[in-house]
């Protein structure tokens, strides 16, 4: 027995000497009709839903790359030979941790809920209040997958 709504309304039509438009409100072609017809409505919300919780994250390199010129400055100005300044190694392990944190998932509020969009913006700074907010964990490839406050290790 189909259960996809064209089929079945395919299949009904096919009927000798039965139209479509004919049917009663109660009659088993009808109550197929409306069966299959709310099928395929839950299917399509099913999807939607499904399809806004994989939906990449917009990741802005620019931020991740904010140090990048004040190293490339200071990597010129040293001579050939000379070791490298405390400044440099200092940025070269911030680049590194950022890089390894972005590859594992950046930790962010969740900005599609519109409630903690909200909390976010009347937030008053305060760590303590970051509870209330709902945090998501960003990958590289930006899929979002769900996280808690403070993160411990399992989100």
């Amino acid at each position: 027995m189909p259960k996809n709504l064209a089929k079945v309304q395919k299949q009904i039509a096919r009927k000798k000497g039965a139209a479509t438009s004919s049917l009663h409100e109660n009659s088993r072609d009808a109550k197929r009709l409306r069966r299959a017809g709310a099928r395929s409505e839950k299917l399509e919300k099913l999807a939607a839903a499904r399809a806004k919780a994989y939906q990449p994250y917009p990741t802005s390199n620019s931020y991740l790359s904010r140090n990048a010129d004040e190293l490339a400055t200071i990597q010129s100005e040293r001579r050939p030979g000379r070791p490298t300044s405390t400044r440099e190694d200092t940025l070269k392990q911030g680049i590194d941790a950022e890089d390894k944190e972005y590859a594992s998932g950046l930790w962010i509020p969740d900005i599609s809920d519109a409630a903690t969009v909200d909390r976010l913006a009347a937030w008053n700074g305060e760590w303590s209040s970051l509870n209330n907010l709902r945090f998501v964990r960003i990958a590289k490839d930006g899929v979002k997958h769900t996280s808690s406050f403070p993160p411990n290790g399992n989100s």
